[in-house]
């Protein structure tokens, strides 16, 4: 009943990605979401290639199913370039290649020719566009619900249909506010082959997220996220979406001030990016993993507006079950007319 077309495309089971959000979704989780018949992908969380070459070694060491490692084309600055994370996922034939924020042009041929598939994130009916001519494979469209940085400003319910209708024949994955069982439906109701949860999904014990930051996922409300550029430092002027916490209440009447990217912003703590140590200043966008120590509450704590529907912290596994379960007993409910 669930298994679309695109499903068939990528050797999976049911239309559920997982979402590739930065340090968030290590290796674990997305193999875990891969066992149980989703597509996980991977963030390479702005490793260099040496230590994501390991990444992706590790993820296929917990999977023989498929999987993607997403890969930022633009955006925050590297000591390294983005070519060279292409060209790693290429040589280590990853079976996705997932790209976001930039244009995917350059990169599908040589991606085809390896045997990888690319899937495009986009955030507006153009940018879809772009991707089709480009020969991705698949589209995600990403609404403005969604946590993490935000390419459009369009909702998920508006921009998946218009995607749909301007990219035909090529599948459509929705993304943005999509944390149960009703998402699942209204998406493949809009024309989508497959849903990619991101929030929902940092509540997950495979989630590489600080324990900090899935308890405050747990008890955060749909009003309280908000899109802004407050967490600038390393990746200016990118809208992203994050809770609502005290230091960012203080921070927004002054958002600009995040993208300044001053040398004397003070040291609010340290995490760890491919092993090694990495002091964090003020307004730098890493979302709290196992690894970070400091002042806590002063880091961004990434989400979207499907936070409300995020009640407790459970495998993945069990996640992507009561998505599918629950979405074959809303369709039979509606085709048939039987009432709860």
């Amino acid at each position: 009943m669930f298994r679309t077309q695109l499903c068939s495309l990528l050797g999976i089971e049911v239309p559920i990605f997982a979402a590739p959000m930065g340090f968030v979704t290590g290796p674990g989780l997305a193999a875990v979401v891969s066992n149980a018949g989703g597509l996980g992908i991977m963030s390479f969380s702005g490793n260099p290639p040496p230590v994501l070459r390991e990444e992706i070694r590790r993820l296929r060491s917990l999977t023989d199913k498929p999987f993607g490692v997403n890969v930022l084309l633009t955006g925050p600055h590297l000591p390294f370039p983005v070519e060279a994370v292409v060209d790693l996922c290429l040589e280590e034939q990853v079976p996705v290649l997932s790209t976001f924020w930039g244009d995917p042009t350059p990169y599908v041929a040589r991606a085809h020719a390896a045997g990888v598939k690319v899937i495009d994130q986009v955030g507006s009916v153009a940018d879809a566009q772009r991707a089709a001519r480009a020969g991705v494979d698949a589209i995600v469209a990403q609404g403005v619900e969604a946590g993490g940085h935000v390419a459009g400003e369009v909702t998920t319910i508006a921009l998946v249909p218009r995607v749909v209708d301007a990219v035909a024949p090529i599948p459509v994955v929705a993304a943005g506010g999509i944390a149960d069982a009703r998402g699942l439906v209204a998406a493949l109701a809009l024309g989508a082959q497959a849903v990619a949860i991101g929030t929902r999904l940092i509540a997950t014990l495979e989630a590489y997220a600080h324990p900090v930051y899935k308890q405050k996922v747990l008890v955060a409300t749909e009003d309280q996220t908000v899109r802004t550029t407050l967490f600038g430092y390393g990746w200016p002027n990118a809208p992203h979406r994050t809770l609502r916490t005290p230091f960012v209440e203080r921070w927004l009447p002054e958002e600009g001030r995040g993208s300044e990217q001053r040398p004397d912003e003070p040291r609010i703590g340290e995490t760890k990016i491919g092993g090694q140590p990495v002091p964090l200043l003020r307004f730098m966008g890493f979302p709290p993993t196992p690894d970070a120590s400091g002042d806590l509450e002063s880091m961004d704590f990434l989400a979207g507006q499907g936070v409300g529907l995020v009640k407790d912290i459970k495998p993945a596994a069990e996640v992507l079950q009561e998505l599918v379960e629950g979405a074959r007993q809303i369709i039979i409910q509606l085709a048939t007319g039987v009432e709860n």
